[in-house]
């Protein structure tokens, strides 16, 4: 009976163990869809925002009226604009009729491509070959349109609601540079070269693209030029992250000392310090200098758009290890520099922050906000020089102490005229004194 029963119990055993292994090789065969395998790679450069960050600032990562590329596809709310894509491209077709390429054309073209473009995101996309073509099409010729109208390279009809709409057009300009609302720009460029007239021959996509949404951000043209025939595009929000970065160095900073390689303390710690704070013209919006006790910072205007805009290249530069931490850096600096109403508000009376983003104490949670979760390496950080001499200035005592004796007796006119008064009492006691002296001394005439 116990020889029966024992043989019964290895059989559900073996069989037991037959199913795990059945069971476990299909999990093994599985590839993961949320975030695929092949996400760290060149080519993959269009990302899901982390859940931490959505959290915080959900409305800078979500499209307001347009959907770009599958993530946000067919979302109910985006409809409007979604509806009116095929008629922009009907249009483009009969305007470009006697020079463009013909509809299969463009369908082809990006057809071609697929592979390529799939790979740029960094999710499994499940949409069948000719919905996932036909939305590439679209989404493209779409943007395309949008910046000759704003060019002024076409004049669109002016009873078309899409462009006589003041607010359609603000809200656009978000969406395009939102990290999860974006298309490959060889898809861009691909539609423009088939739909370029001749009179474009020495305009680029580049261009265009950058003077619309320069719109928002009033940027010197000639900073934007630099960056009209660049190449190494991945999409509309990295192009103009490049035009913010401008010629920045890329390298490695160089040699600086570990030890005050530290985060800096806030405003108002630095100012305790003696340290100086002045707004700086620079052609580079992120480029900071200290130098002789003075942080020279380019004046920032702080907006929806500017905010969902730092947001959006964070969320880009956290995921996409082949670009440059550049905007990332500069937060972090911000950050650092604004941590508490008092700081954002003093930063406001020196020019340096002009807040549109509603009280001093919501840019400074913004600013707090936008640092979590981020990762930052801050010995290859174009900022690592800038750090040190800060830490090194604001922790020698001298400084301190200086700033600390002007504040006390120099601080306002009636501390400064007793400390003038008590400085001359001084010198006449101190003459009295050696009158004194002389007097006892002086042989008798």
């Amino acid at each position: 009976m116990n020889g029966d029963t024992n043989h019964r119990a290895i059989t559900v055993a073996a069989d037991a163990g037959r199913g795990w292994t059945s069971h476990m090789e299909g999990r093994f065969r599985q590839t993961p869809t949320l975030l695929k395998p092949t996400a760290n790679s060149y080519s993959c450069c269009i990302f899901r925002v982390p859940k931490s960050q959505v959290e915080s600032n959900a409305k800078a990562y979500k499209p307001r009226v347009v959907s770009v590329g599958p993530y946000h596809h067919g979302e109910e709310h985006l409809m409007l604009i979604e509806q009116h894509k095929p008629r922009l491209f009907s249009a483009m077709l009969d305007r470009t009729r006697d020079y463009g390429a013909g509809l299969d054309r463009y369908f082809e073209a990006v057809a071609s491509l697929e592979t390529g473009i799939r790979d740029s995101y960094s999710e499994a996309l499940d949409q069948e070959t000719s919905v996932f073509i036909e939305m590439m099409v679209l989404d493209a010729c779409f943007i395309v349109e949008m910046f000759r109208v704003f060019a002024q390279v076409i004049r669109p009809d002016a009873n078309d609601p899409l462009f006589s709409m003041r607010w359609i057009f603000t809200s656009l300009t978000l969406d395009l540079l939102l990290i999860e609302n974006q298309i490959p720009f060889i898809v861009l460029q691909t539609i423009y070269d088939l739909s370029s007239s001749p009179s474009e021959a020495n305009t680029s996509l580049n261009e265009i693209a950058l003077q619309f949404f320069n719109y928002a951000l009033r940027l010197p043209a000639e900073r934007l030029e630099r960056h009209y025939q660049v190449s190494n595009v991945t999409h509309l929000l990295d192009l103009f992250r490049m035009g913010i970065i401008g010629h920045l160095d890329l390298e490695h900073p160089g040699w600086v000392d570990e030890e005050s390689l530290q985060l800096i303390p806030s405003t108002k710690q630095l100012q305790l310090a003696g340290i100086k704070f002045e707004p700086r013209e620079s052609d580079e919006l992120i480029s900071v200098v200290f130098d002789d006790g003075v942080l020279r910072i380019p004046p920032l205007t702080l907006d929806f758009f500017t905010s969902s805009f730092f947001l959006n290249c964070v969320a880009f530069e956290q995921s996409y290890r082949y670009c440059s931490s550049h905007i990332t850096n500069y937060m972090i600096l911000m950050r650092c520099l604004v941590r508490s109403a008092l700081d954002a508000e003093f930063l406001s009376q020196r020019n340096i922050i002009t807040n549109f983003l509603g009280t001093d104490e919501e840019v400074a949670r913004f600013f707090n906000d936008l640092a979590k979760d981020v990762m930052f390496d801050m010995k290859k950080s174009y900022l690592a020089k800038l750090f040190e001499q800060v830490n090194r200035y604001h922790r020698n005592k001298w400084h301190v102490q200086r700033t600390g004796i002007k504040r006390e007796y120099f601080g306002s006119p009636w501390s400064f005229i007793s400390a003038a008064a008590a400085f001359i009492l001084l010198v006449l006691t101190f003459v009295q004194a050696i009158y004194a002296v002389y007097a006892y001394y002086r042989p008798d005439d």
